[in-house]
């Protein structure tokens, strides 16, 4: 990534409305607190106000002191912010937009590390691998539970309590139950067996040697027995080993030395005997962006249960703990202090004995009931049974098979060689880009708006732009090395007809006229298409991996309702299972069969588009050979002036 100087950024905050101590929306409360722990001056931060609130001083309070903030109308903000739901972060040339809360987190903590590669502190929130909150929440379950279900689960519980006793929302509750789970961390079998050492010298009082088998028998046998009894003996060794080694990751950046080795006895035994670890922090053992995000949403939650917090602490012990272990690391009290959150001492209250509640929005109880773990069944079966009703795989031939652009003619950046692919899968590419360019290209007027989603390096962004100069176009990808790719590929042409937006698809708010996807993975393909049809948008995509395409919370197989008359979920699963089965190794009677399972789950997504009043075909790239994953679902609203040739 090129370097930026100073305010070459600039950030751009919600502020819905604020009270004595904090400032709404808590996203808002949770960027700025991220900007207090790691000291960021050299992001410019605006306040856009969506009422008449910016008058008043109060939300001063909640601001760090040290960060300079403006405030800015809605109509002062940049276009491509315009087409953003905030928080969102913009360069200085104003065509590239990171906007969602995730993705301006971690990039707050990717500008602070290469300001000053030594603040450890901060490159440790991104976690192992560095994919802390990096999977997008359409996908993830804790992704949507930290980014999104606590945040506004603690917002209601604000607006509605109105100092009244409420429940606790089910988001808090689920999270409670998250903090219950085992913890897996890399590398933790040599924690845990640290732990089991402790466990045997603790339960028996004995040598190692002699007690090693009988405590894991005593573990195995009454695991939850012996954990609660060591948990209410405040001076067992064993109850600080989770905390010294997430403590001693923040400082010394590694775990605490062993004074001797462990015994042979507690060498051998198995991996899956060994005692599960206990969360510290949210993810586990190590304070990470989770626990930056949450802190703010909980702290403002316990402080509004007031004087009468200690009833529903009973129902959180574990959440109340994680809130006095957080406070413990270094930096956090003086980044809330700068951000006018005055952190609480909760006492430690007896765990409740009730039986943790799930989160009514968890999809898991949802996949419980549509998941069969011992069905087995082929697409022979379940294609005949579609037969049966009269549904069968069909392909409309490709409306222009023979059109292709003059890529000979086209600058170097253009090609698809530019996109780090070989010479062979750039042929490939290409093939692909005429396929799509050439419906887009008929549908397209002056003034239109394309969006390349799910963009990846911007192969078909790329090319829209340099052919349709007069339409706009906004490529959509959340992975952020491939987007710079992108942009790197179009300041060489000069374009400026393009806007990069690192978001996931929720993010991204603005019209547009005209939506394509090559290769959108999984239910990406129907997150387009649901985008599409919002919008009153046409649409050209180009599915992919089938397999992965699975029951979410926001969609659910089959999608239209003719198939949904026909097939079960579990059905369906076996459709997209073998739509998965055509690539070029494979034999050709195989091919075939997962040729007619991808046509019969497009024709499944191309009727539910029609249930909304779309007009809307399926058909295959020319040539085949361009890709095993060659289908095309094409779809015009009725209500737009866009038409269809096919």
């Amino acid at each position: 990534m090129k370097n930026k100087s100073i305010h070459d950024e600039c950030l751009y905050l919600e502020l819905s409305h604020h009270t004595q101590d904090r400032i709404f929306p808590l996203h808002t409360s949770i960027v700025l607190f991220l900007m207090s722990y790691c000291d960021t001056t050299s992001i410019k931060v605006f306040l856009v106000s969506n009422e008449d609130v910016a008058g008043s001083p109060l939300w001063k309070n909640g601001a760090p002191a040290n960060i300079p903030i403006n405030i800015l109308s809605q109509q002062e903000l940049p276009p491509v912010v315009r087409s953003c739901r905030l928080p969102a972060l913009v360069e200085k040339d104003g065509n590239f937009c990171r906007a969602g809360l995730a993705v301006v987190l971690r990039y707050i903590i990717q500008r602070t590390c290469d300001a000053d590669c030594n603040r450890k502190d901060v490159s440790e929130l991104l976690g192992f691998k560095k994919t802390c909150l990096k999977a997008c929440a359409e996908v993830s379950q804790w992704t949507r539970l930290c980014e999104i279900g606590i945040p506004l689960a603690v917002e209601g519980f604000l607006r509605n309590s109105c100092g009244q006793r409420a429940a606790i929302p089910p988001e808090i509750l689920h999270l409670e139950h998250k903090l219950g789970e085992p913890v897996r961390v890399h590398n933790d079998d040599k924690i845990r067996r640290q732990k089991l050492q402790l466990l045997s010298k603790e339960k028996n009082k004995e040598p190692v040697e002699k007690g090693s088998e009988r405590s894991l028998r005593c573990y195995s046998e009454g695991g939850a027995d012996t954990t609660r009894d060591l948990k209410e003996n405040e001076d067992a060794e064993m109850t600080s080993l989770e905390l010294r080694t997430a403590l001693s990751k923040l400082t010394v950046e590694q775990v605490p030395a062993v004074t001797s080795r462990e015994q042979s006895c507690i060498r051998k035994v198995k991996t899956t005997d060994l005692p599960p670890l206990e969360h510290v922090f949210a993810e586990g053992l190590y304070f990470t962006l989770t626990d930056v995000v949450l802190l703010p949403c909980l702290h403002y939650f316990f402080v509004s249960l007031g004087d009468c917090r200690d009833e529903p602490l009973k129902d959180l012990p574990l959440l109340s703990r994680w809130y006095q272990r957080v406070q413990e690391v270094s930096g956090v009290k003086k980044a809330a202090a700068n951000c006018g959150i005055h952190l609480l001492n909760l006492p430690a209250p007896l765990p409740s004995c009730g039986v943790p509640i799930r989160s009514s929005g968890d999809p898991k109880d949802d996949n419980a009931k549509t998941t069969d773990l011992h069905f087995r069944g082929g697409p022979r079966p379940t294609m005949n049974k579609l037969e049966e009703n009269g549904i069968s795989a069909k392909f409309t031939p490709h409306p222009y098979p023979s059109w292709s652009l003059d890529w000979s003619s086209l600058p170097v950046a253009v090609n698809p060689t530019e996109g780090k692919l070989s010479s062979e899968r750039a042929l490939r590419k290409q093939q692909q880009l005429d396929n799509i360019i050439s419906i887009v290209t008929k549908l397209a007027k002056p003034g239109d708006t394309i969006v390349d989603f799910c963009s990846g390096g911007g192969h078909v962004g790329i090319v829209l732009a340099h052919t349709l100069s007069f339409c706009q176009v906004i490529l959509v990808e959340n992975k952020e090395e491939s987007l710079v790719r992108a942009k790197d590929r179009c300041d060489d042409l000069g374009l400026n007809n393009i806007w990069f937006v690192q978001a996931n698809l929720d993010y991204f708010t603005g019209p547009f006229e005209i939506g394509v996807a090559l290769h959108a993975c999984g239910v990406a393909t129907d997150m387009v298409i649901d985008y599409c049809i919002k919008a009153l948008a046409a649409f050209v995509i180009c599915p992919c991996c089938y397999g992965f395409i699975q029951n979410t919370v926001k969609f659910t197989f089959p999608r239209s309702q003719k198939f949904k008359s026909v097939l079960s979920y579990k059905e369906h699963m076996v459709l997209c299972r073998f739509a998965d089965q055509t690539a070029v190794q494979l034999p050709a009677e195989r091919k075939i069969i997962g040729k007619k399972c991808m046509g019969l789950v497009d024709l499944d997504r191309a009727w539910s588009a029609e249930e909304h009043g779309y007009t809307v075909y399926v058909s295959s790239m020319e040539p085949d050979s361009c890709s095993p994953k060659n289908n095309l679902i094409v779809g015009s609203s009725a209500d737009c002036c866009l038409s269809l040739t096919a």
